[in-house]
């Protein structure tokens, strides 16, 4: 018998192939494509979230790092203050222990006013003297000064001898009567300080002083603060004839140069006085309180009354016994005890101790 031979390819196959391959389209046709849209949409949504956190992330490192440095210098100026602070507490202290010092000055001032109070009516007695002094000196001056000059006879002072020292204090306390204009004055221009009313009457007295001077005498013109030179001689020391009266006009001419500053220190300046020789037979002073530095500068910005009489008493130690010391004071605000000890001085070395009026010369 004959085999049958079998086709794969009938038509029945060709069918069932044709039905397949046409499900296979119409599922295809069927899906939804918008789904792979949305899956896009999606992501690009997400992806700007995520960019915008970045950004949040970013700027607020930014405003962190700005916070930080606003931290830091908040803290540096907490810092500061706080040293502030200590340094007006430190000041507090200091004002207060001033406060202190100077209601014990006010005492020691009213028991020094008492004391000139008694000098003033010794004084009464000595005017006419001085009158007849005053006429008889008319002719024996190197200069002539101009102004109101029958009024030289109440000062109490006549200025005589063969060797006589002007010494004029330039210090800053020469600027004004009262601390507080002293400190405004002091940061004034240099011009604006020599035109200071009470320096300007320092000169008048230093001018009258050199008018006084006898012919056939001989001078030296000192000035000091916290320290001492002369007014002709870099070489400080010297006597100089009052008959040369271009010498005489040179010093006061370079005095009226000088700008009142710094301290005082009277312990150099009667050493300098010390050194000359021959010595002085009269010494003309020409200031307004007592000394605020020995030979160094203190190391404290203030310093008491007491401590002040101290370096007097040291810097008195230098100056020679038997050399007549004559004051003329423009007193001080704040140093009731300058006085006294003036006039103490005065009167133990044999000169003379006056504080003028405002006008005088």
């Amino acid at each position: 018998m004959a085999r049958r031979r079998i086709n794969v390819f009938s038509m029945s196959f060709l069918d069932v192939m044709s039905c397949g391959f046409g499900a296979v389209i119409l599922i295809f046709l069927i899906i939804n494509h918008e789904s792979s849209e949305d899956a896009k949409t999606f992501n690009q949504d997400q992806l700007s979230a995520v960019r915008l956190l970045d950004y949040q992330v970013q700027q607020g490192e930014k405003d962190l790092l700005e916070l930080k440095e606003e931290l830091d210098e908040t803290l540096a100026n907490l810092a500061e203050s706080q040293k502030s602070l200590a340094s007006i507490e430190s000041d507090v202290t200091l004002n207060q222990t001033a406060l202190a010092e100077l209601k014990k000055k006010s005492a020691a001032e009213r028991e020094s006013q008492d004391e000139l109070t008694s000098d003033v009516e010794a004084r009464k007695e000595e005017l006419e003297r001085l009158k007849a002094v005053n006429d008889a000196n008319a002719g024996t001056r190197a200069r002539n000064v101009e102004g109101e000059g029958d009024r030289q006879y109440l000062t109490g002072l006549r200025v005589g001898g063969k060797h006589i020292v002007v010494a004029i204090d330039v210090s800053a306390s020469m600027l004004d009567d009262t601390i507080v204009n002293v400190l405004r004055r002091r940061n004034m221009s240099e011009d604006r300080k020599r035109q200071a009313p009470k320096w300007q009457r320092a000169l008048r007295t230093a001018e009258w002083i050199a008018a006084q001077l006898p012919l056939d005498a001989q001078f030296e013109f000192l000035v000091f603060n916290t320290e001492t030179r002369s007014m002709l001689d870099d070489d400080t020391g010297s006597w100089h004839e009052v008959s040369n009266a271009r010498a005489l006009d040179d010093a006061l001419r370079e005095l009226k140069k000088m700008v009142p500053e710094d301290g005082t220190s009277m312990i150099k300046l009667f050493e300098v006085i010390g050194s000359l020789s021959p010595l002085p037979d009269n010494v003309y002073l020409i200031t307004d309180s007592l000394p605020t530095q020995g030979e160094r500068e203190p190391r404290r910005k203030t310093i008491s009354g007491r401590d002040r009489m101290d370096l007097f008493r040291a810097a008195l130690r230098k100056l020679p016994k038997q050399v007549p010391l004559n004051v003329i004071m423009f007193p001080m605000e704040g140093d009731p005890q300058s006085a006294a000890a003036f006039w103490n001085v005065a009167r133990t070395t044999g000169g003379s101790y006056i504080s003028p009026s405002r006008d005088w010369p």
